[in-house]
């Protein structure tokens, strides 16, 4: 099998697992407080992200060494709090409902990248983000129902990732992609150790399984998504991360019991094909300024 083959099966089981942690979070989160789950889950990412340093060829000391410790920090700081606000959402909101709206993160990266990274939109994206964004407002509205002032938690997750992705964009000028994962595992377990103790609760024996196993999933996930980026550009993976939308709204129906309406489903739809096209467009500026063919 080939590298870019292996790259999609990397790819596809980091979805998978992302998916079943997605499952796995909302059970957690609906029975104890979503700064002890997340406080837990960081434990084990960061000793994942320090195990892989340490093995890395530049070794531990060396990939702690940073350019931007500021911007790292904010980093490592940020993804925490975005976790905790996604798994209320899976709890208040739902799976499906969640994960379509935080589907509209790269729309959201589009729009930060131009005051933030200084980039010019042309009007093929500009269209996209406007079909994005219209996309989102068919699913902040179900049915024939008014606004749900809940489905402001997805919101403020998607826009708080497309901050931590511009973030990452910033560093990754100067850091490398390792660098930048040690310090969202170990900034970011500290942060959330600073408040998680005061939401402490006790699981139930079947609960710490779960437990242990959003654990193994968390740093799975993560292995294999580097792993596949280590393969694949971009533009290649990020069309098969929206299978995350579909897996989640099969267990949000099967599992949790959740209602899927028309407006949901036309407005993911349009949420989407904006995001892979927007990624798409973002490639090909990148190579046309590189002087590289478009494709």
């Amino acid at each position: 099998m080939g590298s870019k083959a292996n790259g999609y099966v990397f790819a596809l089981l980091a979805i998978v697992i992302f998916s079943i942690q997605d499952g796995l979070s909302k059970h957690l989160g609906a029975n104890y407080p979503p700064v002890f789950v997340a406080m837990i889950r960081y434990w084990a990412f960061a000793a994942f992200a320090i195990t892989l340093a340490w093995r890395s060829p530049a070794g531990l000391r060396a990939t702690a060494v940073t350019k931007r410790p500021l911007l790292q920090v904010l980093r490592g700081v940020l993804l925490p709090a975005q976790i905790v606000v996604v798994i209320t959402a899976f709890t208040v909101v739902g799976l499906a409902h969640s994960q379509a709206i935080l589907a509209a993160t790269p729309i959201f990266v589009a729009l930060l990248s131009m005051p933030l990274l200084g980039e010019r939109v042309g009007w093929r994206r500009w269209s996209a983000i406007a079909a994005g964004l219209v996309g989102v407002l068919l699913i902040l509205k179900p049915g024939e129902g008014t606004f749900e002032v809940d489905f402001l938690l997805p919101l403020a997750g998607a826009l708080m990732f497309a901050v931590y992705a511009i973030a990452t964009r910033l560093v990754s000028r100067e850091d490398s992609a390792m660098t930048s994962f040690f310090y969202t595992g170990v900034v970011g377990a500290a942060a959330i150790s600073l408040v998680g103790p005061f939401f402490w609760a006790t699981l139930s024996g079947p609960d710490w399984v779960w437990m242990l196993l959003l654990c193994v999933t968390g740093s799975l996930s993560h292995y294999f998504l580097i792993r596949a980026y280590d393969l694949l550009d971009a533009v290649a993976v990020q069309p098969l991360t929206y299978l995350q939308l579909v897996f989640a709204s099969i267990m949000g129906v099967t599992i949790f019991g959740e209602t899927l309406t028309a407006n949901m489903i036309m407005g993911s739809l349009l949420v989407v094909a904006a995001g892979i096209f927007t990624v798409w467009r973002e490639r090909v500026v990148a190579r046309r300024k590189a002087g590289l063919p478009p494709v």
